[in-house]
């Protein structure tokens, strides 16, 4: 082996070695580095570096380079973490329901387990999600209160719940089918089917009489012991045969054939009797309050509550009742005590250690409410949109709408429930929100009681009706007769302290209404007037005065009212600005003493001591300040609502002498006055102006007079311009109030709540909506009279159609529609023009009515009302052998033939020819024929007005009379068919496409009739009258089916439509299936499409807290207006694309056919209050926010307040979704908004 050679190198070289000097810095020193490519200084060269675009990176990494993609090498590229198995945690599971339980069997008498039987039990897998039983367990204790969209209602009342046992039977109905009997002879749909019986006699040929079937009902005798058996057994098919015949009475014995076919023929068919109507249900019990209750103590020993003072009849009728669990309806005038019924109901519950809830119409009441029985009572609960105070108590007061999402959403509050009380039911009148009341109603279940509180309404029992047959428990209802504090009402016509007394009286405390007062009003204005003229010239004033001319009003009647001790005093006004300026005005008048003045300082003080520094600044705080301290007060909705609170307690404790308010001031709050002055009587509604209707002007009336106090309360109207008319005034103060009318119309919530529970149909609630009552009352009375009608269509023999009646069943047909064809005609021609120029006095027509069958009659006298026509006409009749219409004996029923059919076949007196004079409506005229006849109308009025006395009744009628009557009989006698009638296109000139194709269906139908053969059938006539009294039977069950059918449902159109609008977004599926964005849009109080279609278009994800709550602004903003332009343009984008998504969402509700066009739907949104939303969500003070809009104070408050309630359903959507940070940022806008003045605690939950 050789030796590798060592290879000697020669020693390196110093410039060789692998060193480099790197100077440090700037400070001059150097380091030798043995480090490869070092650099030479460690100051940076060139530009400093900067970070790769993250989105370029991914962009090149990812999608510019697939290659580096490990398509076959997933493993590689994915870590895992290998997981402990855990076998043991698979037998860790809920146990199943115990499908059955013991039960002790005792001995009867002593007691004694005698042994123990097993009993199968229902309803044990029940769950929240899957059931709507009370026998559910209850959820989640988070959700005990407000419930889950995710959950089902609870079974709603008065509706019928499906047990298991009915399931069960349904099933076993279903599945055992007899298919001997149980088979359908008629498809549905189908108007004919197969007869599937065996034929007994063979069919005739055509045009041949059956004479088996004429001489079936013929008793031959001298039959053999055979037949004679087979009659004699209880199933012979002889007598089975016979007895369905109605012919099986013996019959007389016939000479010939030919008697036989006409004796037949000759039996008229008795027409059906109507069925007996069933007994009424009375659900809705009138309560005598006029009886005293004497034993009311001895009834009730121990009662719930009791008072300091003595409970009126009609409180104490109530009370009996709520201790008998029932349910009253108490519509008692304003003032009389209607607060004390529910008092007792929550004292009641307290004691039955159950619960109540108290709703009220608006959020206002329920914190005063709340206020109020909780110093009575204590365990008192509010929820509000914003506010949850003591949701454990026994009694909750909330709104309206906060229960209908509790029930819907299943909360387990409800299962304690014994009590619903809803103030102020009088509010379902109100287009915008009256729906809700009716949904309450209908999804309450059977065991809560209800208890409604209102004003007086004239339709109290049949609102009370409806409740009863809904819920199907009766309703009892108490009414107060008067007022516990008459009033008396006048007129001002006063404008200066000269004038200050004059004070007309015009209807007094026993409701007497004085002209006298009304016509001296009217002389004190006008010489007021005359005045005026002689110092300024005849100009008149064209309008009610300004500020100065209001002042002097105000200050001489206050002075006036000052002077007899009838302050304080509520004055309405219905616009928010005059109420401002006519408190404003009157910077003279101080109507406190320097004690009051002490009081409401300190409590103003104590009151405004929550809110911030800047905030006390305020200009209205300190405007509202300076006129409290003077005894004024000013109530609106403009009003911040700290302000309106501290106006309220104060003029409760009589501090506020003067009180400038609106309406809603007498909505449900209890604060009498001793005087109400109205500024005028007539107020804007959101379209025109109009006088005051009675149950408003009662309303707002109803404050004056405060009981124990006063003997009588003041109304005063003052009249600044001209009197108002007497009959205005007398109508506004006598009339009666607006009727309860049903406001009930379909939402999108509704919609998918009840779609989302299987068990529940949308058409169910709309059967039981208080719009569709007059329709469904009568629903029990039609569903017996079917039943009856059934049986006696079942009863009937069916008609001979074969050989030659076999077109009867046609020909039936064929004149029933050329009868309903005719009448459409005669409809067009009456509604037109020409066709009431053509019936004018003289014209020759035919009249087809109950009394008269195609009688010729001639018009004498046209009269015209508000409402139709009336035509008074001669007509022709039978002259009357007896004088009791009752002895003249019923008309048979005629079978009508061809010449009746097509022509009209007119009325011929069988004696002496008689007449009378008719007043004939549009309907009663069958034909306008082409005859005139030149008569006196009012010479043969007379005449026969005369002869209706009885001194008269023997006389002759006149020539006049004579002339027309036989030129009347003379024309039925020349033209049997009746005379030529006017053609309606030719001679009226209807061009109408309708009226066209009538006249020529007309034609077609009459050639038709002309060609049956049935008619030359000798059995024609008996054949027929028994199809008609079969085919009236039908139709009168088919129409009673429709009643009872969804079909005859009035929103059931819009119902489809807008179902069809949410199978179109995609929030329902094909077959009714509630989808995600449908369960999402469940969650939303307000806007629900809208709200969902941004969620999942991500148009709220990319923008900031503080941006999503001004745009969501536009969706809760009253007051209509434009966005700022001074918007950053974010926020204009977004403004651009929540119209975008709008108008998308109403072109769809206009394609699936909803009556509401784009332009309205997207004419919702207000954006006016955009840029004020979002400076408040910056922080920005609210005294700085005056400047940015001129929007009161008031609804800019109620708009974030809505706002901040509408971010939190929306955060609670977001959670259902899985977006956790739309949630989050739904949260952070909620805190955002919720600071300062605009969430400041009420006054009254204090």
């Amino acid at each position: 082996m050789m030796e590798t050679e060592r290879i000697v190198l020669p020693p390196p070289d110093p410039l060789d070695l692998p060193l480099r000097a790197v100077e440090l810095g700037c400070t001059g020193r150097w380091e030798l580095l043995n480090v490869p490519g070092a650099p030479e200084s460690t100051l940076p060269h060139g530009l400093p570096p900067c970070a790769p675009d993250l989105q370029q990176e991914a962009e090149q990494l990812f999608l510019s380079s697939p290659a580096w993609l490990p398509l076959h090498g997933v493993e590689h590229s994915a870590r895992k973490w290998q997981r402990k198995m855990d076998p043991w945690s698979l037998l860790a599971t809920l146990g199943a329901p115990v499908p059955s339980d013991l039960q002790a069997q005792r001995h009867p008498t002593t007691g004694q387990i005698l042994g123990y039987k097993e009993v199968l039990l229902e309803n044990t897998n029940l769950s929240a999600t899957t059931s709507l039983s009370l026998r559910r367990p209850p959820g989640p204790v988070s959700q005990s209160l407000w419930g889950n969209p995710t959950q089902y209602p609870f079974w709603p009342g008065g509706m019928d719940e499906p047990t298991i046992t009915d399931l069960s039977t349904r099933e076993e109905a279903e599945e055992e089918i007899d298919f001997e009997k149980d088979l359908l002879t008629v498809p549905p749909g189908f108007k004919k089917g197969v007869d599937f019986a065996p034929q007994d006699h063979p069919a005739p040929a055509p045009g041949l009489l059956s004479l088996s079937r004429l001489l079936e009902p013929l008793d031959l005798g001298g039959g053999d012991e055979d037949e004679s058996e087979a009659v004699g057994q209880p199933g012979g098919p002889r007598r089975d045969t016979v007895s369905a015949s109605p012919c099986s009475a013996p019959l007389a014995r016939a000479s010939s054939l030919e008697n036989l076919v006409l004796q037949e023929a000759s039996t008229a068919v008795a027409p059906p009797e109507p069925p007996k109507p069933p007994p009424q249900e009375q659900w809705a019990i009138p309560v005598d309050v006029t009886s005293p209750v004497d034993d009311f103590y001895r009834l009730i020993p121990q009662p719930a509550f009791r008072w300091a003072f003595e409970p009126d009849v009609f409180q104490k009728q109530a009370i009996l009742h709520l201790e008998r669990h029932d349910s009253v309806f108490v519509a008692a005038h304003t003032s009389a005590g209607k607060t004390v019924v529910a008092e007792y109901a929550i004292a009641l519950a307290q004691k039955h250690m159950t619960r109540t809830i108290y709703t009220s119409p608006i959020k206002a009441l329920s914190n005063q409410k709340f206020r109020d029985f909780r110093n009575t009572f204590g365990d008192v609960g509010l929820l509000t949109g914003d506010v949850q105070l003591h949701p454990e108590a026994s009694c909750l007061i909330m709104t309206t709408e906060i229960l209908r999402s509790m029930l819907y959403s299943g909360s387990d509050v409800i299962r304690d429930l014994e009590w619903v009380i809803f103030d102020e039911v009088h509010y379902i009148n109100d287009a915008e929100r009256g729906v809700v009341w009716e949904e309450v109603l209908i999804m309450l279940p059977d065991h809560v009681s209800i208890i409604l509180l209102s004003a007086t309404v004239p339709n109290a029992l049949e609102f009370a009706d409806w409740i009863g047959r809904l819920k199907r428990r009766q309703i009892y209802v108490i009414s107060t007769v008067a007022r516990p504090v008459p009033l008396e009402h006048h007129l001002f016509t006063g404008n200066s302290p000269k004038t200050q007394g004059e004070l007309f009286l015009l209807l007094d405390s026993r409701g007497t209404f004085h002209t006298k007062g009304y016509y001296a009003a009217v002389e004190a204005r006008k010489e007021r007037m005359s005045k005026h003229a002689q110092t300024f010239g005849a100009k008149q004033p064209t309008h009610q005065g300004g500020p100065a001319q209001d002042r002097g009003v105000y200050l001489s009647l206050l002075a006036s009212l000052r002077t007899r001790a009838q302050l304080p005093v509520v004055v309405f006004t219905f616009s928010r600005g005059r109420c401002d300026e006519q408190a404003s005005g009157l910077t003279s008048l101080d109507l406190t003493t320097s004690s009051e003045k002490s009081e409401i300082h300190l409590f103003l003080q104590r009151c405004l001591a929550r809110l911030r520094g800047s905030d006390r600044q305020l200009p209205q705080v300190l405007h509202m300040s300076e006129l409290l301290h003077r005894g004024l007060g000013v109530h609106h909705s403009g009003i911040l609502p700290i302000l309106k609170e501290i106006v309220e307690m104060l003029f409760s404790r009589g501090l506020v002498k003067v009180l400038f308010a609106t309406e809603t001031f007498a909505m449900g709050v209890n604060m009498p006055a001793r005087t109400v002055v109205f500024d005028s009587t007539r107020k804007h509604d959101g379209s025109t102006f109009r006088d005051l209707l009675p149950g408003e002007y009662v309303q707002m009336a109803g404050r004056a007079g405060r009981r124990g106090l006063d003997p009588t309360g003041t109304v005063i109207l003052l009249c600044k311009g001209r009197v108002p008319e007497m009959a205005d005034l007398h109508r506004m103060m006598m009339g009666k109030p607006s009727q309860l009318q049903s406001q009930f119309r379909l939402t999108y919530t509704m919609i998918l709540n009840l779609l989302r529970v299987d068990a529940l149909r949308v058409e169910d609630m709309m059967k039981r909506s208080f719009s569709e009552f007059p329709s469904r009352k009568d629903s029990k009375a039609h569903e017996q009279t079917l039943a009856e009608l059934t049986k006696r269509l079942g009863a009937l023999e069916e008609p001979d159609v074969t050989g030659q009646l076999v077109d009867l069943p046609d020909y039936y047909s064929y004149g029933e529609e050329l009868t309903e064809t005719r009448s459409l005609i005669q409809r067009r021609i009456i509604e037109s023009v020409n066709g009431l120029k053509s019936l004018s006095a003289g014209r020759v027509v035919i009249v087809k009515n109950q009394k008269h069958h195609n009688a010729l009659g001639v018009i004498l006298q046209v009269s015209s009302s508000s409402t139709s026509r009336v035509f008074t006409t001669l007509v022709l009749c039978d002259k009357p052998m007896s004088e009791d219409p009752q002895e003249r004996g019923p008309a048979s029923p005629s079978v009508p033939y061809p010449d009746d059919l097509v022509g009209f076949r007119l009325f011929l007196p069988e004696g002496p020819c008689g007449h009378t004079v008719a007043k004939l409506q549009p309907g009663d005229v069958a034909a306008i024929t082409t005859k005139v006849l030149r008569l006196n109308g009012e010479k043969i009025l007379e005449d026969f007005s005369k002869r209706q006395q009885p001194k008269f009744k023997k006389e002759p009628p006149s020539a006049a009379t004579t002339t027309a009557v036989q030129e009347l009989l003379r024309l039925a006698q020349a033209h049997p068919a009746g005379p030529p009638t006017l053609d309606p296109v030719n001679d009226l000139q209807l061009k109408d496409v309708s009226v066209v194709e009538a006249g020529l269906r007309v034609r077609k139908l009459e050639e038709l009739i002309r060609g049956a053969q049935c008619v030359h059938s000798p059995r024609f006539p008996a054949q027929y009258l028994k199809l008609r009294e079969r085919m009236q039977i039908q139709e009168e069950m088919e129409r009673l089916r429709f009643l009872l059918s969804d079909q005859s449902l009035l929103l059931l159109p819009e119902y489809h439509q807008r179902v069809e609008v949410l199978r179109t977004l995609g929030y329902v599926d094909e077959v009714g299936t509630v989808k995600l964005a449908g369960r999402v849009a469940c969650a939303m109080s307000s806007h629900e499409l809208l709200l969902t279609e941004l969620m999942f278009d991500n148009a709220l994800s990319a923008l900031r807290p503080e941006e999503i709550a001004a745009l969501l602004s536009g969706l809760v903003c009253q007051s209509p207006g434009d966005p700022s332009d001074q918007l950053p343009s974010t926020l204009k984008q977004g403004v651009e694309r929540v119209r975008a998504v709008a108008k998308r969402i109403g072109e769809v509700q206009v394609a699936c056919g909803l009556n509401q066009t784009v332009e309205e739907f997207v004419g919702e949104l207000n954006f006016g209050l955009v840029e004020v939303v979002y400076e408040w969500a910056r922080g920005m003070p609210f005294s700085e926010l005056a400047g940015l809009s001129g929007t009161p104070e008031g609804l800019v408050v109620r708009c974030i307040q809505r706002l901040a309630e509408m971010c939190r359903s929306l955060r609670g959507a977001a959670r259902l979704v899985g977006e956790p940070v739309l949630g989050a940022k739904m949260e952070t806008a909620a805190t955002l908004l919720r600071r300062d003045i605009v969430f400041a605690a009420s006054l009254y939950t204090q």
